[in-house]
């Protein structure tokens, strides 16, 4: 069902104050980790993880995973900006390293996915996270992702039950030569559509460049339909945003739309690093706060 504008605009005042109540409270301290991942089945590769979490030592906290697109170094701007963000909204946040040299099938991303996430081997990046002092995942995993590392995050749940939700940038069923439908469709996953929340540029070169292609795409993943619309989201805010090129600091809402420039750049779009947008990161963010335990 698509939210009344006044629902939504509650949730978002909600979260919003939640997050600025508890902001306020968190210093943070950072760490770094590594973990065993990979492409194949024996995951065999050490990766880094990086992280920050609140300094205090009085509580134990949810957790957040974020995944780098193709060939992104997993310390990115945009990827730190995300684990400073939710580590100060009171959660263990990190960024995860793994083999995202090359794009690849569903057979290929499921691979590198359950490496990450693989909730049986110890190893895995979320069990490595889970088991530092100051994470509690029976309080939840909330997950996050850009381009190939959206698709790493829409998957995690297949491989591990604490995953709750997750917030996609530049997500699709379709890139370039590879169909992922199979994989990452409405119903072909362990997520479920009310758990996602999606937004993509218009001009997102990846699926088509147009906002008719974008949003047939962004539909298909997130099972929520709106002819016509640029944003279409359920009472809970799951569903999706398409940025038009209006609304980007640069006049370009393309796969990369979080950045001025272009996908190579490091400068981060402010309107999406500190705007209050519907595709803003603080918004999505505070989405997903809804669905762990404090």
């Amino acid at each position: 069902m698509k939210a009344t504008a006044g629902s939504r605009i509650l949730v978002a005042l909600l979260l919003s104050m939640a997050w600025s109540f508890s902001a306020q409270a968190q210093s943070l301290t950072s760490f770094t980790a590594t973990y065993r991942g990979g492409s194949g089945a024996i995951c065999g590769t050490t990766y880094s993880i990086i992280g920050k979490e609140p300094l205090s030592s009085q509580s134990r906290y949810p957790v957040f995973i974020y995944t780098v697109g193709t060939t992104e170094g997993f310390d990115h701007s945009s990827a730190m900006a995300a684990v400073e963000e939710m580590a100060s909204r009171g959660y263990v946040a990190a960024t995860v390293e793994y083999d995202n040299a090359t794009f690849g099938t569903c057979s290929t991303l499921e691979s590198r996915a359950r490496c990450i996430f693989d909730s049986t081997r110890s190893t895995s990046a979320i069990n490595t996270i889970c088991s530092r002092a100051k994470a509690d995942c029976s309080k939840g995993v909330v997950v996050a992702g850009f381009s190939q590392g959206s698709i790493m995050a829409i998957l995690a749940k297949n491989h591990d039950d604490r995953v709750r939700a997750a917030y996609g940038l530049g997500a699709g069923v379709e890139y370039s030569v590879y169909d992922l439908r199979s994989c990452v469709a409405n119903g072909n996953r362990s997520l479920p559509g009310d758990r996602l929340r999606v937004v993509n540029g218009e001009n997102d070169a990846f699926m088509g460049s147009t906002e008719l292609t974008v949003r047939s795409q962004i539909q298909a993943m997130t099972g929520l339909s709106c002819p016509l619309a640029t944003s279409c989201f359920r009472d809970n805010g799951s569903g999706w945003y398409i940025v038009e090129n209006s609304e980007a600091s640069d006049g370009v809402a393309d796969h990369c739309y979080m950045r001025q420039g272009s996908c190579v750049g490091l400068t981060l779009d402010q309107k999406w690093r500190t705007g209050t947008y519907d595709w803003s990161l603080r918004t999505n963010l505070n989405w997903l706060t809804q669905f762990t335990q404090p």
